[in-house]
């Protein structure tokens, strides 16, 4: 069995900060025809396979590599290596059970169903200046406040500090974006918006101690196991998760599904047509076509085998979620990204899976769906008004613009 460092690869690097849009589209369709599952990149090696990179993200053998890439990168103290060490995704075996066992209930879908009333109400307000106008910048009128006021209401927190929740989200999301990690400067601000986070939850947390109330912050102090409770470390960077796995990915994917349907008359059609029986599938269908977690990393902690191919231990793979999301086996017509086909059988690998499956999907889930939904009963012909300014796939693939227009 050869060794993957034995192997003649093809190279991608993931942070080039050109490899966005087509470029994107067109070097992955590239390896695709080639034939290669495994591409070689800097950091480590990319696994292009579905069912390989399934089996990665769900090895207890293979470990999510953010403590590596902190040291990678220097980030060796100060708030950030804090969060880093405390962040649920580093944490593994027994302690990481009983932390998804005390969390889970607060995030389930009924739980986050709850949170659709608000959601609707936070639509309304923002749609409210644009209805008529004809054409708005959909980034910055609506998929950018939505999911901070979302999560604004979820943790209980004052509506005016939204757009705060959603400036710390945006950095210290960059922990995971090699591009970001490179620059001494954007750490720097990492950390600092680190700090301020903590700053701000902490007495939150603690005015939740005394008077709970009905929002996430006080399930989870509620939350009880055996008469094991979290503590205040604990739900602060818990609360830290939530609020940057749930907005700016929130925002980027909500902008690309708008963006695919702008795209495609025909699918807005069928979207309008039926918007609460074709939302969550329009939502889940751009999650697949366009995961804005293209690229998730996990560090091997023994010897593994992939496909007859011999990963050695501390090997650093790179399941590819754009390529196994396409996978000719699992989705018919997999390169077309349409929102009628029959895709509800299989579980794309946008969210992970294993155990480190998305702690916040279920309500990333209800905040999309709910978006395209009021989109879709307001807007009657949609289409772009200007090319999109789109981000790079290293770390979250964002949009920064995306002009529209629309009759309604």
């Amino acid at each position: 069995m050869p060794l993957v460092t034995d192997l003649d690869l093809p190279e991608l690097d993931p942070a080039d900060p050109g490899l966005r849009g087509e470029r994107w589209h067109a070097a992955m369709a590239e390896l695709r025809a080639g034939g290669h599952w495994l591409a070689r990149a800097p950091l480590g090696t990319i696994v292009l396979d579905r069912a390989a990179g399934e089996q990665v993200l769900r090895s207890r053998d293979a470990i999510f590599p953010g403590v590596l890439l902190a040291d990678l990168f220097q980030v060796t103290d100060g708030p950030l290596r804090t969060q880093v060490d405390h962040n649920i995704i580093n944490v593994n075996g027994a302690d990481h059970a009983r932390l998804r066992s005390l969390v889970n209930p607060a995030l389930s879908p009924r739980a986050a169903a709850r949170w659709r009333p608000a959601m609707r109400e936070i639509l309304e307000a923002l749609w409210a200046p644009l209805a008529g106008t004809g054409r708005c910048e959909f980034v910055g009128a609506l998929a950018k406040p939505y999911p901070s006021r979302t999560i604004a209401r979820v943790m209980g927190a004052p509506e005016e500090d939204a757009p705060r929740l959603h400036d710390w989200s945006m950095w210290i999301q960059r922990q995971f974006d090699a591009i970001a990690l490179s620059d001494p400067g954007q750490v720097a601000t990492i950390q600092a918006k680190v700090a301020e986070f903590y700053d701000w939850v902490r007495p939150l947390i603690a005015r939740r101690r005394r008077t709970p109330s009905d929002d996430l912050i006080s399930t989870l102090i509620r939350a009880e196991q055996e008469g094991d409770r979290l503590s205040d470390v604990e739900l602060e960077n818990l609360v830290l998760n939530v609020l940057v796995g749930g907005v700016d990915t929130t925002q980027s994917q909500l902008a690309h599904a708008v963006r695919l349907l702008a795209e495609r008359p025909d699918q807005w059609a069928a979207l309008r047509a039926d918007p609460e029986g074709m939302a969550p599938r329009a939502a889940e269908e751009a999650l697949r076509f366009e995961p804005i977690t293209p690229l998730t990393a996990r560090l091997t902690t023994a010897p593994l085998e992939l496909r007859d191919v011999a990963f050695p231990e501390g090997s650093v793979l790179i399941v590819c979620s754009f390529t196994g999301n396409r996978d000719p086996g699992t989705y018919a017509d997999p390169d077309a990204f349409d929102i009628t086909a029959p895709r509800e059988t299989a579980r794309m690998l946008t969210f992970g899976a294993g155990i480190h499956y998305c702690v916040g999907a279920n309500l990333a889930r209800a905040e999309r769906g709910e978006g395209l939904a009021f989109l879709a009963r307001h807007i009657e012909e949609l289409a772009l008004d200007g090319p999109p300014e789109l981000q790079s796939v290293s770390g979250i693939y964002g949009v920064d613009a995306l002009p529209i227009a629309f009759s309604g």
